[in-house]
């Protein structure tokens, strides 16, 4: 159930164990990392380095101690503002399993869900809240390979312990002090939206630059400049994780390719190969 990795950034992005896992990070020089997506949570723990992050068109440019909360389907990377060591936490979690433990009225979901509606996933706790957060990271890192009575029971209680108080540092922020720690756009936003809910259509240039009555140059370039790829990229980005994850679950490669847009199977193959290092079918083997 635990993990600590101490190495590069896997593009494949897929979670082994069906309730969640922890890994802690450290990189002496922070790797390149293309934009990706997910179908779970996830919990950046900022430790140390020089990192600007970007979840859909917002950049958070992170200080130690910062929490970033990730929803499932959210397209995000990081990049690096110099070079200097990368060392974080990261936590995957399974939205079944927080359904699962949502008892005693404590929806451990909240944060997440709250994060997505106001478009504000930073965290960036008091001293003592992050002191904390950060003994309980401490104690699942030196619970991970104890192999006395107990031991993963006792994993499960720190990682709920550590749910329960993101939650409460969550519902306790100044938002308006947080807001000002990202930059965002609002059209950027609003076209992002209308690509995610249109995904699997014909999505074109013209058809989205007409949606919201401006010239396709123009949106371009304030796309370009909020996300750090092009219109095209970020469809087709979103369409391969899309087939990526159909593929985990069980679909076909010819089914994966109708049901995230592609239409052409053969651009499809080229451009998953591309982007993921395997064909459809050598994933689907290893998966």
């Amino acid at each position: 159930m635990l993990h600590l990795h101490e190495g590069l950034f896997s593009s494949y992005q897929i979670m082994s164990h069906p309730d969640f896992e922890f890994y802690h990070y450290f990189d002496p020089v922070a790797p390149h990392v293309e934009p990706h997506r997910h179908n779970f949570y996830e919990i950046l723990f900022f430790l140390s380095g020089s990192i600007s992050y970007q979840i859909e068109s917002q950049c958070y440019h992170l200080q130690p101690g910062d929490i970033l909360l990730i929803n499932p389907n959210d397209t995000h990377h990081f990049t690096s503002n110099k070079i200097a060591p990368y060392e974080r936490y990261v936590m995957w979690v399974q939205p079944s399993f927080l359904m699962q433990v949502d008892f005693f009225g404590a929806n451990l979901s909240t944060c997440f869900k709250d994060a997505l509606h106001n478009q504000i996933h930073l965290l960036r706790p008091h001293c003592t809240e992050l002191a904390h957060l950060k003994s309980i990271c401490e104690k699942l890192l030196n619970n991970r390979s104890n192999e006395q009575f107990g031991s993963s029971t006792l994993s499960y209680a720190y990682f709920l312990e550590f749910l329960v108080h993101l939650n409460r540092v969550y519902l306790s922020v100044n938002n308006t002090v947080i807001t000002q720690e990202f930059t965002s756009h609002k059209k950027t936003n609003e076209i992002i939206g209308y690509i995610n809910t249109h995904l699997t259509e014909d999505l074109t240039l013209d058809h989205i630059a007409d949606a919201f009555f401006l010239s396709k140059s123009y949106m371009s370039y304030i796309f370009k400049q909020n996300t750090g790829l092009s219109i095209y990229q970020f469809i087709m980005k979103k369409r391969l994780m899309l087939a990526r994850d159909m593929l985990y679950d069980g679909a076909s490669a010819l089914d994966a390719c109708m049901g995230c847009g592609f239409y052409d199977y053969s651009n499809f193959l080229k451009a998953f190969k591309r982007e993921f290092g395997c064909s459809p079918k050598q994933f689907t083997r290893n998966r």
